[in-house]
């Protein structure tokens, strides 16, 4: 049984002869508990010989680790991996906002449509629909512009040369991402009381505007949150194009270690450009989150450190 707190109050003191009286003092005792205490120097020990013995290894190669950290090779497979990531989330985020619009439109067709798409690309995988896409062209040899249902075409490509594996994993990424950024849109424009549309509606305003003005600048509160944890793990899913020779920053490290057999080095080197995309990512959302909550309490959960902290976490990026 723990030891109650003793929680000691003094009032106010009588004004002495040497000045004027001493304001009331509030003195409260916490109890000792040696489990914690026993549990954070177990958990020091721990981590401080974690470091010890990564650090001393010399099987890790560090002196590689800094020779390749810069490498040019390196940096623009990192230029692959932030293009990707960027414009597979500007796409992803387009495509979710449209679809999102046609699940909660009156139109059946469209929130068929709407759930088909969704229904499909949520359920296959990732990896599979990024090899898909990088073989394409065994579907479709050539790829034209003309009069549909069999017409004559007036542009053709082949397909070959029109989709290089940057293209095939700009494809996979974006309409992927697209199906689970309908998802996030669509709660967050349920989340809008309807109320406030009836009364939009009420003041003449068209559905365009009410959207506009009305609904989605209060489901940008409930939308960034879980929008910035798609980027992060945009980050991260990135590294599936190796599967495709996309030129990303883990195809470009595989290659190396190809040549070096610098397997493990090269692996930590990817590891912490990957670690410090995901922090600067996550102080972006950060702020973000903070500039979206104005005006509605205070709704951040965490401080930076703390989501710097969970989007550093295993989040299972390959879904």
């Amino acid at each position: 049984m723990s030891t109650p707190v003793d929680a000691t109050v003094t009032g106010p003191a009588s004004a002495g002869p040497a000045g004027p009286e001493t304001p009331e003092v509030n003195r409260i005792s916490h109890p000792l508990r040696p489990g914690r205490w026993l549990a954070a120097g177990a958990t020091t020990l721990i981590l401080a010989w974690l470091g010890w013995t990564i650090a001393i290894n010399p099987n890790l190669h560090w002196d590689i680790v800094v020779k390749y950290q810069f490498d040019r090779v390196i940096l623009e497979g990192l230029w692959v991996t932030a293009q990707l990531t960027v414009a597979s989330m500007a796409i992803g985020m387009v495509l979710g906002v449209i679809v999102a619009l046609m699940q909660v439109a009156d139109s059946r067709i469209l929130r068929a449509g709407a759930m088909a798409y969704v229904w499909f690309f949520r359920g296959t995988p990732l990896l599979v629909q990024l090899i898909f896409w990088f073989n394409i062209a065994l579907i479709f040899p050539e790829i034209g512009l003309g009069v549909p249902f069999g017409g004559p075409k007036l542009v053709t490509w082949e397909t070959n040369t029109l989709v290089t594996g940057f293209v095939a994993a700009l494809l996979g990424l974006s309409i992927n991402e697209g199906a689970y950024m309908s998802e996030i849109v669509r709660a967050g424009l349920r989340a809008v009381d309807p109320g406030q549309q009836e009364a939009a509606a009420a003041l003449g305003m068209s559905r365009l505007k009410i959207m506009r003005r009305v609904v989605l600048p209060q489901a940008m509160r409930i939308i960034v949150p879980p929008t910035g944890n798609q980027f992060i793990s945009m980050l991260k899913t990135t590294s599936l194009v190796s599967v495709i020779a996309g030129a990303d920053l883990l195809t470009v490290a595989q290659r190396l270690y190809l040549t070096n057999f610098e397997v493990i080095a090269l692996l930590i080197v990817a590891s912490l450009w990957y670690l410090v995309l995901t922090t600067v990512a996550s102080i972006g959302q950060y702020y973000l989150e903070r500039r979206f909550s104005r005006g509605f309490g205070a709704t951040v959960p965490v401080t930076l450190r703390g989501r710097i902290a969970r989007n550093l976490r295993f989040t299972g990026s390959a879904r």
